[in-house]
């Protein structure tokens, strides 16, 4: 069987296989960070190069650059890829939100749109909204948050809304954004819009009162961060947005916390550390 197999191997893929052992060797004793790997150069050197891929397992995380990871080696690729520094803010998932100036630039959008209509269609916004509103109304002289989605997407490549590289991340925000818009118009409080609301949502005259966050005997500006016990919470648009993660006391806290402090290093400062340690492990062996 030992014959056989050498025989495979030398006969049609001596080279895979020296390489392979090879890379084994060089490999051996050189360390390499999260998100990384060793490999051999040309010339039979170790060099560390950020990993091809992870593994499928589910372990998601937030990174400090506001963006959801699988699991931690998704996060440490990734900053390895893009030579920054990313890490772990918390467990889960990144809180999405629309805060008051995503909601704000929609609606600028939106408006800016529906006056470039109204000069080439050589009518009233007004007109032009009623238009609209019974279009998408449905027959019941109401729009909600789905149908106030349909009305965007229809004219989607009109509008150009993009809010993220990511196209969940944009399709979440969208969504969010719009039920801010409902909202901000919404004078009854019944997350649908009736004509009037729907001309004044979309009028730039219309000017409603800003919303904040309070915080116990604090009123909090949009964006403010708090958390409560293991979650994170954002102020946006008025409400206080939180992550989802089930607590295990103090000591959940403190882990999440401990993980986020974890320091991620560029590609060239990981590299001169790799270095200097690898240096170090070849004085001992003197």
């Amino acid at each position: 069987c030992v014959c056989v197999c050498v025989c495979v191997c030398v006969v049609f893929a001596p080279v895979s296989c020296f390489a392979v052992e090879q890379m084994s060797s060089v490999c051996a004793r050189t360390f390499c960070g999260a998100g990384r790997e060793c490999d051999s150069t040309d010339r039979g050197e170790p060099v560390c190069r950020c990993l091809q891929q992870c593994d499928g397992t589910e372990n998601w995380v937030c990174g400090s650059n506001g963006r959801t990871y699988r699991n931690h080696c998704e996060l440490h690729r990734d900053a390895c890829i893009a030579q920054t520094k990313i890490h772990v803010e918390h467990r889960g998932h990144c809180v999405v939100v629309c805060f008051l100036s995503d909601r704000d630039w929609l609606r600028e959008r939106v408006i800016q749109w529906i006056q470039e209509e109204v000069q080439s269609n050589v009518t009233s916004p007004n007109k032009l909204l009623q238009t609209y509103f019974k279009t998408y109304a449905n027959g019941d002289s109401e729009l909600d948050s789905k149908e106030f989605l349909s009305f965007l997407k229809h004219n989607e490549t009109a509008l150009n809304l993009t809010y993220s590289n990511s196209l969940e991340t944009n399709t979440l925000l969208r969504s969010l954004c719009v039920d801010a818009l409902i909202e901000l118009s919404d004078e009854n409080a019944d997350w649908k819009l009736s004509l009037t609301e729907f001309i004044n949502c979309l009028t730039a005259a219309y000017r409603p009162q800003q919303r904040k966050c309070a915080l116990e005997d604090e009123v909090l500006e949009d964006g403010a961060e708090t958390r409560m016990e293991c979650n994170k919470c954002v102020c946006a648009c008025g409400n206080w947005v939180c992550t989802a993660l089930t607590c295990n006391g103090e000591r959940q806290v403190e882990e999440d916390v401990k993980e986020g402090a974890e320091e991620e290093v560029t590609e060239e400062e990981w590299s001169r550390r790799v270095a200097d340690l690898n240096a170090l492990q070849e004085d001992s062996h003197h």
